[in-house]
């Protein structure tokens, strides 16, 4: 078997081991150990593809492998990985595993939603790995469906119209993602669905110029482009806490992976036409999320509108098509996966205490929940872009790159961009004095707002401690020594980007 079928495989006998798993127990150890051995493979398949590279082994894609699934659309389960999916592959791992320790307790059909969420994952390892863009397309929507139970049945708040909700733009981007993918196997008529040949074959620009804008549009649905990212906040505020962080820090980054994988690679003459069109849709995407953090009381809100303005960023990134931009939208997937997977699970610990998420509501949680309060601020510091954290190094290289466009369009429009670096500063920090500083909420003033009185919560438990500070190393690792990941990033750009020049 290849390696990196495993990927896929490992989620599945997660499957068959809760499927017979008789007690709370059982089903712990068998999401722990399953989770733990996703890690170890990610971290094994960042090694092996290190030591390939620097062996001399040059191929576009590495640990590749096809297999015929059905013939007469010459449809293969055909795998392989770049240094780009590799990292994807690695932060999906990353993500799942720490969100089994922030599920640790859960209670609700927990057999039931943790069927759910390996078969999720499923398709989110699919996706990152497959060359074929009929399977990519299958793991697609493997990886949306669940979606639609997790929120609606282990969710919160308006969680049956917020998951229809979702359910429904996610499908009808998938609709244009297909029709760009049947468009681009018939109408050019390509031999192959596998995404290298048809990159080296070329596209008539005919052709691209039909389906690129159907493509694009269709990933960037997930990917949070305004105005279709109106799903997003909703399904963030109502979904549980592991499925939030899986859903904002990976689910959302196939968006933008499939804009640059497909879209961008297989169309860039169309690309480089109507780019101009959508830069001016998410120019407007990052500065309208952050200005909509601003003003929100939720905090799972805020988080979300703040995930609307850096999945915006990334696709600003994208479409600059420069080695150094492009590099930095990869990035900027790694680091938001991480910051807003720690921010959901923050979120979901507090309001576990607090059975609040109004911001109005709550102060002085400092004196009574420290250990959760300062990795908030950590999140919070990470998410504005301070120095020394994951933010800081994918933003600046985002906006060096987009400044290399020498025209007074892109120029303008990654200064409009860079203003959000400002506007996400207000309201972290007001977000952070308001709820953590402070006097602490006592029983009575708790009573007339409907809540409990803050002064007697109790601090993080140990899973959720393991949880939070992995993610935290994950955040300062990438920010303190960037180097190796985005070389290796860059690499795999470089080849990209000489098929689009």
């Amino acid at each position: 078997m290849n390696f990196l079928s495993l990927f896929v495989l490992i989620p599945v006998l997660m499957m068959l081991g809760l499927w017979v798993s008789r007690n709370i127990r059982q089903i712990r150890i068998v999401m722990a150990a399953g989770a733990s051995a996703l890690l170890a493979l990610a971290v094994s398949l960042v090694f092996l593809y290190h030591g390939a590279r620097a062996g001399g082994d040059t191929s576009c894609m590495l640990f590749t492998d096809s297999r015929v699934w059905y013939a007469p659309l010459n449809i293969h389960y055909a795998v392989g990985a770049d240094g780009i999916s590799v990292f994807m592959l690695l932060l999906s791992a990353i993500i799942v595993f720490t969100g089994v320790f922030a599920s640790w307790r859960m209670s609700m059909q927990t057999k039931e939603f943790f069927l759910w969420y390996c078969l999720l994952s499923v398709g989110v390892f699919g996706f990152f790995i497959s060359l074929d863009l009929f399977t990519m397309f299958m793991f697609y929507e493997v990886a949306l469906i669940p979606m639609y139970l997790l929120i609606g049945v282990w969710g919160s708040g308006r969680k049956e119209y917020s998951a229809m909700k979702l359910t429904l733009m996610l499908m009808g981007g998938s609709a244009f993602i297909l029709m760009g993918i049947l468009g681009l196997y018939f109408g050019s008529g390509a031999v192959t669905m596998n995404l290298t040949e048809i990159a080296e074959s070329g596209i008539p620009l005919e052709m691209q110029r039909i389906f690129f804008p159907l493509t694009f549009i269709g990933f960037g649905v997930l990917g949070a482009l305004f105005p279709f990212h109106t799903w997003s906040p909703d399904g963030h505020a109502s979904a549980p806490t592991s499925v939030s962080m899986l859903h904002a820090g990976v689910l959302m980054k196939l968006g933008g992976y499939g804009c640059f994988r497909i879209a961008i690679c297989l169309m860039p003459e169309a690309a480089a036409e109507q780019a101009w069109f959508f830069l001016v849709l998410t120019a407007i995407g990052v500065v309208y999320g952050a200005f909509s953090a601003c003003v929100q009381k939720d905090l799972k809100y805020i988080n979300a509108y703040s995930s609307v303005s850096h999945c915006s960023l990334v696709l600003f990134a994208i479409l600059m098509m420069t080695q150094t931009a492009s590099t930095g939208a990869i990035l900027q997937m790694l680091s938001h996966g991480l910051m807003t997977a720690l921010f959901f699970a923050l979120i979901g610990m507090i309001y576990g205490r607090t059975h609040t998420r109004d911001i109005r509501e709550m102060s002085g949680l400092m004196k009574v929940m420290p250990f959760l309060s300062v990795c908030y601020v950590i999140a919070g510091l990470a998410n504005l872009g301070l120095p020394g954290l994951s933010g800081f190094v994918a933003e600046m290289t985002i906006f060096v790159g987009s400044f290399e466009v020498n025209d007074v369009f892109h120029r303008t429009l990654t200064v409009i961009a860079t203003t959000s670096i400002v506007i996400t500063a207000v309201y972290i920090l007001r977000l952070i004095g308001k709820i953590l500083y402070g006097e602490a909420r006592v029983a009575d003033e708790a009573v007339e707002c409907g809540t409990t009185g803050h002064l007697k919560l109790a601090d993080a438990t140990w899973d959720e401690r393991f949880a939070v500070i992995f993610l935290i190393i994950a955040i300062a690792g990438l920010g303190l020594a960037p180097w190796g990941i985005s070389e290796m990033i860059s690499d795999s750009v470089k080849s990209v980007i000489v098929l689009i020049k």
